[in-house]
């Protein structure tokens, strides 16, 4: 396989693109300016107000301190000075962190405790600052960094396209509520921004970027590779073939539904703090535990790479000593086993998933990546190496900074686009009224629930017409249309139609009757159509028994454009297809 070789910008007018990784633990942000005529080059924000570590690793910490008033009073690395850190505790100002994952699907819970927000405030309002926060330290960075700064953004600020990233679990109304952060940062007007604004779970981020950094070479025509992306609090397990190249694009396809788990970096230090408290409950040090915490987490997790041998968190002065604790000259004693105990959960359910994975596809899979900034603890790789090396796959991670593949990878997904089908992770459809059939045991059930439609024909309510099958794949440009029909004895009653259009969030395999597990259908967008005009024509039909009455027939579409799921009606006026506005799915 060959390395996709980017093409010159092909618009009449420079453009700027910004994509925001907003971590659970850290954040970045890179960006291409689009000139014409000349080959984008993706470039990272790598200077941030009080940022200790400026090059191109550089992230900031997703941590914001609010005060009582509700305002917030410092981001970022900012929020890790002692000066700060000093004026929050004098002033009682209240610490976020972690608050990425107050957004996720009710679904994705898995009962782990997340950190409080601020009294008065939701995930979306400190979504809002976040994301203001860094396009101002991104215009800032780039600002600086063009020779004619004042002239380059007037020539960018009404030009500008974002791409957000999200984990591979969140849907349309994560992604909705993502979208409305940004217009109240100030990013784009509301007006704009269903153009302006782009959506990129981060493992197909994950997979541009290490398409972007040579990896292409490990991955065998025809056969699969498994994304893992391993981050702070999520790790989003994605699979991928590429079934093409045209000229210098390598394309791809998903192979399998993408996964999504809480089982990130942030919880290998969640349980050494938890190991710490019970370990210290009956010694002086036990208000040290935090502080231990995040020495584990900054130090002693990183490095920690041999099972045989002693580990330690140095968190103090050479007088502090607990000998009945292993507490020497400031340092806490840890034994390999205790440590590995840490990462035991999370990288067993890495192995899990990506084995997993690896049997839902219908490609062989050859070549597994593993990038985000878990990807960066030797005792994680040297574990998935063991387990996949004697099946005989490729396992390897970008040998550049992979903390940054997210945002980096966001910007290669505006610009090459190298996926070009996806798998559909639940199945969505409506509900609808089918004809009695005695012969199906099914209708039988229901016979109490028949009734007659205006036609008079016995219908059985409460069918789920299925559109758009899980596990389907779907390319950005295929429609999925089946037809339907109203009818009504009232004329002026087919005037419009509105339709809910559902998803199916349980386990069966070919869900038929929302009465089975009504508790399983939500509504995810509900689609409308004028059809006045198409009903004028409609001619009048009569029941066996004399009554009038009118049919009006119509499908309804799914579309995927990209990774959102876009839902209309479509009718015919005259002979000619009509289409009411479309809608964007807000599922799951």
């Amino acid at each position: 396989m060959t390395t996709t070789t980017r093409e010159a910008y092909c618009g009449t007018r420079r453009k700027l693109i910004l994509a925001f990784d907003l971590g659970t633990t850290f954040s970045g942000v890179s960006y291409a300016v689009l000139d014409p005529g000349i080959v984008p080059e993706i470039k990272g924000v790598t200077r941030f107000p009080s940022q200790e570590n400026v090059g191109s690793n550089a992230k900031i910490p997703t941590i914001m301190y609010y005060d009582k008033g509700g305002n917030v009073q410092a981001i970022g690395a900012e929020a890790l000075k002692e000066s700060v850190i000093e004026m929050a505790d004098e002033n009682d100002w209240f610490k976020c962190e972690g608050f990425k994952l107050h957004l996720r699907p009710e679904t994705a819970s898995d009962g782990t405790p997340l950190s409080p927000l601020p009294p008065g405030k939701a995930v979306l309002d400190l979504f809002t600052d976040f994301y203001a926060y860094v396009f101002d330290c991104a215009k800032t960075f780039i600002l600086e960094s063009q020779a004619s700064a004042a002239t380059f953004w007037d020539s960018v600020k009404d030009e500008i396209d974002f791409v957000l990233t999200h984990p591979n679990g969140w849907e349309g109304i994560q992604q909705g509520r993502m979208r409305q952060a940004a217009v109240n940062a100030g990013l784009v007007t509301a007006e704009r921004s269903q153009q302006a604004i782009r959506f990129v779970t981060e493992g197909e981020a994950s997979l541009h970027f290490c398409i972007s950094h040579g990896l292409s070479k490990h991955i065998r025509a025809g056969e699969g590779v498994v994304i893992v992306d391993a981050g702070g609090g999520t790790v989003d397990i994605s699979a991928y073939t590429p079934v093409s190249e045209e000229g210098s694009q390598l394309l791809f396809e998903e192979i399998a539904a993408p996964q999504c788990h809480f089982t990130g970096s942030m919880f290998v230090t969640t349980r050494a703090k938890l190991f710490l408290a019970e370990k210290l409950k009956d010694s002086r040090f036990l208000t040290e535990v935090a502080n231990m915490a995040e020495v584990f987490d900054k130090t002693t997790k990183l490095r920690f790479n041999d099972l045989n041998e002693i580990q330690y968190i140095r968190f103090g002065t050479m007088r502090d000593k607990d000998v009945a604790v292993n507490i020497a000259r400031g340092q806490l004693k840890l034994s390999g086993e205790e440590v590995a105990s840490f990462f035991e959960p999370s990288v067993s359910s890495i192995i899990q998933v990506v084995d997993e994975q690896r049997l839902a596809c219908k490609n062989t899979v050859s070549a597994v990546f593993l990038v985000g900034g878990f990807a960066a603890s030797y005792w994680l790789f040297e574990k998935l190496k063991d387990h996949l090396g004697p099946l005989g796959i490729s396992f390897s991670r970008p040998d550049s900074h992979v903390s940054k593949a997210v945002a980096d990878g966001a910007v290669s997904f505006y610009l090459d686009r190298s996926v070009g089908a996806r798998i559909a992770k639940y199945t969505y459809g409506v509900s609808c009224n089918v004809l009695y059939n005695e012969g199906n045991k099914d209708h039988l059930d229901r016979k109490a629930k028949l009734y007659m439609d205006t036609a008079g024909h016995m219908r059985v309510p409460l069918s789920f017409g299925v559109i758009l099958p899980k596990n389907t794949k779907v390319s950005e440009v295929q429609e999925f249309r089946e037809p339907f029909h109203q009818s009504n004895e009232v004329l002026s009653k087919l005037h419009s139609i509105q339709s809910d259009i559902l998803y199916y969030k349980g386990s069966l395999s070919h869900p038929k009757w929302i009465d089975v597990e009504p508790d399983m259908f939500p509504s995810v967008c509900i689609v409308t159509a004028d059809t006045s005009k198409a009903a004028k024509s409609l001619p009048l039909k009569r029941r066996a028994d004399g009554k009038p009455y009118f049919v009006l027939n119509y499908d309804i579409i799914l579309l995927f454009g990209g990774t959102e799921i876009t839902a209309q009606v479509a009718w015919k006026e005259k002979g000619v297809e009509k289409r009411g506005p479309a809608r964007i799915v807000y599922g799951a």
